[in-house]
């Protein structure tokens, strides 16, 4: 199958859609970027579960694709929710039991870049196992724009490994020296510095028929949407003005959530760098009969602080003060610098040099 033949297309019309403008709506005023992204990062996740599935039912008619990750989602403009919302999909690259579908997202009529997502889908069987994923069809590019979709694919993939490996490993000499200065910072008498215990966020979810997929389990848009929700109230703590999304570093998709469970949502900055505030969010799942309890997922946020004329303005800085909020901080900051050092537009492109200290 050629890449081109998994192309699919969907245009929100906003424009002329009252009541699908009103749901993106932040608040009811005309303000720059009223734009309620959580709600776009979840009718993205049910394109690109569509398209994945589009192109698993030829050779698996029964089989289930559920989404194991979006990875580094980039915000490149301002979203306008007078203008409509097109979402391009297509599979960029096909393993053994996983896909990579690519969605752009632009706005009408000037075509307006706002965003390229990469969701990380896999394929079960009607069972909820990954035994029949061989079966997929054979996917061959056809030519050189394909071929690079697949490496850029691949390249996306092994550059995640990279850092995840990198993420919780031992400090640097110059990691080492920043935390202790930040150490030393919160011993001087009179410190006033905004600690990390200090701006966390937390609720609880039930989960309802309502809002499960064609699995029978709960849909991840949903939990996406409310991960991000969380987390802008969390950044909100920290943002002098208004925070606005700029980028999804990562969202894993670790356990499925069944009906009924309850969600534990945990929301922590656990870094600021200039505008910059890295939100990380976990949820835990509690089974209905209160005999399971597992990770479900695990995100990470990058906001932007933004005055009314969308201005990006500093905020304070986060200090650490227990092992596992150093680990925290300098996971996001080399995270967040890995991100910008290859961002070339939107929210973070040339905005965050490396603070002094």
């Amino acid at each position: 199958m050629r890449p081109a033949d998994t192309t699919r297309e969907e245009i929100f019309r906003l424009s002329a859609d009252a009541e699908l403008r009103r749901r993106f709506l932040i608040v009811n005023e005309h303000i720059p970027g009223n734009f309620r992204m959580g709600v776009l990062l979840e009718m993205l996740d049910r394109f690109a579960g569509m398209t994945a599935v589009d192109f698993v039912r030829r050779t698996i008619p029964d089989a289930r694709v559920v989404t194991a990750a979006l990875d580094e989602v980039v915000v490149r403009a301002v979203a306008d929710p007078e203008r409509d919302v097109r979402c391009r999909a297509r599979i960029n690259r096909v393993g053994r039991s996983s896909m990579e579908v690519g969605v752009r997202v632009e706005q009408l009529p000037e075509e307006t870049h706002l965003a390229t997502c990469y969701f990380t889908m896999v394929v079960l069987a009607p069972d909820g196992s990954a035994e029949r994923a061989a079966r997929l069809e054979p996917f061959e590019p056809d030519d050189e724009v394909g071929r690079q979709r697949v490496r850029r694919a691949e390249a996306r993939r092994d550059a995640y490994r990279r850092e995840q490996a990198q993420a919780f490993a031992p400090p640097s000499a110059e990691e080492f020296q920043l935390i202790a200065r930040l150490y030393r910072e919160q011993e001087v008498p009179g410190f006033a510095g905004l600690p990390a215990r200090q701006v966390v966020a937390e609720t609880w979810e039930r989960t309802y028929p309502e809002q499960e997929n064609p699995w029978k389990i709960i849909f991840g848009g949903f939990i996406m949407r409310r991960a991000y929700e969380l987390s802008a109230i969390c950044a909100d703590f920290v943002a002098t003005h208004r925070p606005v999304l700029a980028a999804v570093n990562r969202v894993n998709f670790v356990r499925p959530v069944q009906i009924g469970d309850k969600l534990h949502l945990t929301s922590r900055v656990v870094y600021t760098a200039g505008p910059a505030i890295c939100v990380e969010t976990a949820i835990e799942r509690q089974s209905r009969d209160r005999q399971s309890r597992a990770l479900s997922n695990s995100c990470l946020f990058t906001f932007v602080n933004v005055d009314p004329g969308l201005a990006p303005q500093d905020v304070p800085r986060i200090y650490p003060g227990s092992h596992g909020e150093e680990q925290r901080y300098l996971a996001a900051r080399r995270n967040l610098r890995h991100l910008t050092s290859r961002t070339t537009s939107g929210w973070l492109a040339g905005l965050l040099p490396e603070p002094r200290y």
